[in-house]
């Protein structure tokens, strides 16, 4: 009788042991650490780019990839979100944090959030329900009135023409207004990139134009109304930002970085001598010295803007001289694909070949 109950008390004890362990797996510990000091406790095991970064209100960072869903890093190790866990797709192209502390991914497929413990679809998409019990829920946001509050968050609609907005109750998708369709069936106006501005505009750069919206009104920018001829020199938009001056900088692949200071709009690469001579201005590879694929654009504190180009490297504005790094400053890539400034005034630099660098104001930084 004492060896059947010393068994069944062995049989509880692993019980227990292994439904901590699927608990713990679910759930984000969090040390609050002030990254830069204690960047090297664990290696980061992602391989593809490092298509943003973003630090939540604990102090945690996100990096997310282009191929492997998304990381978490506490400060000591990281955990791991992909599409067996519930997540809409692999590809992550956003983070956002709401101010009830949720966690909001949009991905290539839809938008999914994480509350601490589970993960919700918030748009329908083929998603696979894991071994840890992730919640999911499937829906298609139903199509919405355009309006804007200081709850919002605002996501990418995948090849769709238009957004998805999420109000802090529910999840809309709303079209943006008519325009020039230039080809049905090539998604040219498909969102690429979203800048919130002063007196409250918000961006949305597509690939073909940029829309922009203040709560009633619409700006649209597109070879339209710039008096681009599609065929030589096409919009191809890829980063956009407002700056703290309200200037609107617009990263195009192929034919550089657009400039719009009022009412005015200029090629700020062209008037940098930054376009290559024989640039074909349509996303074929260019040389070193150039900034003619901008994917990803950011400002820090000091108001310096920084461009990450597609096969130039990294490159600073001051306001008055433009500084280039490259490979021959220590980076592993001349692609940087995702630029960010924490709350510590850290410069983060996520790299296409899935490496991570902090800026220290002169040199950079291999952190992962």
């Amino acid at each position: 009788m004492n060896k059947i109950i010393k068994m069944i008390c062995l049989i509880l004890l692993l019980t227990l042991n292994f439904f901590c362990v699927e608990n713990n797996s679910t759930e984000l510990k969090t040390n609050n650490p002030d990254l830069g000091t204690t960047l090297k406790n664990d290696t980061l095991k992602f391989t593809s780019g490092i298509s943003s970064i973003f630090q939540d209100s604990k102090g945690n960072y996100w990096f997310e990839s282009l191929q492997e869903g998304v990381a978490v890093y506490n400060g000591n190790t990281f955990n791991y979100f992909n599409s067996n866990d519930g997540l809409t797709d692999n590809q992550i192209h956003s983070i956002q944090e709401d101010k009830e502390g949720v966690i909001w991914f949009n991905t290539q497929n839809g938008v999914s959030s994480y509350d601490g413990t589970r993960i919700k679809n918030h748009t329908d998409a083929d998603t696979k329900t894991s071994q840890n019990n992730f919640q999911i829920q499937r829906k298609e946001p139903i199509q919405g009135q355009w309006q804007k509050s200081d709850k919002d968050l605002w996501f990418e609609a995948g090849i769709k023409e238009g957004v998805y907005r999420f109000d802090g109750q529910k999840l809309n998708y709303l079209a943006f207004p008519p325009h020039k369709i230039l080809n049905p069936n090539d998604n040219l106006f498909a969102v690429t990139d979203i800048s919130k501005g002063k007196n409250n505009m918000i961006w949305f750069g597509t690939y073909a134009g940029v829309f922009g919206y203040n709560g009633s009104d619409f700006t649209i920018i597109n070879d339209e109304t710039l008096g681009f001829d599609r065929k030589i020199e096409p919009l191809h938009i890829r980063s956009i930002l407002e700056d703290s001056k309200g200037r609107l900088w617009i990263g195009n692949n192929g034919i550089g970085v657009l400039l719009k200071d009022g009412d005015s709009i200029i090629n700020f690469s062209n008037k940098n001598n930054l376009i290559h001579p024989n640039s074909s201005r349509k996303g074929d590879k260019s040389p070193q010295g150039t900034l003619e694929h901008i994917f990803t654009i950011a400002e820090d504190n000091k108001g310096n803007i920084w461009f990450g180009d597609r096969d130039a490297g990294i490159w600073k504005y001051d306001g008055k001289a433009m500084k280039n790094y490259t490979k021959k400053d220590g980076l592993t890539s001349d692609f940087a694909l995702s630029i960010y400034e924490d709350k510590n005034e850290k410069l983060w630099f996520g790299m296409a070949d899935g490496s991570i660098y902090i800026f220290n104001g002169k040199t950079f930084e291999k952190q992962f």
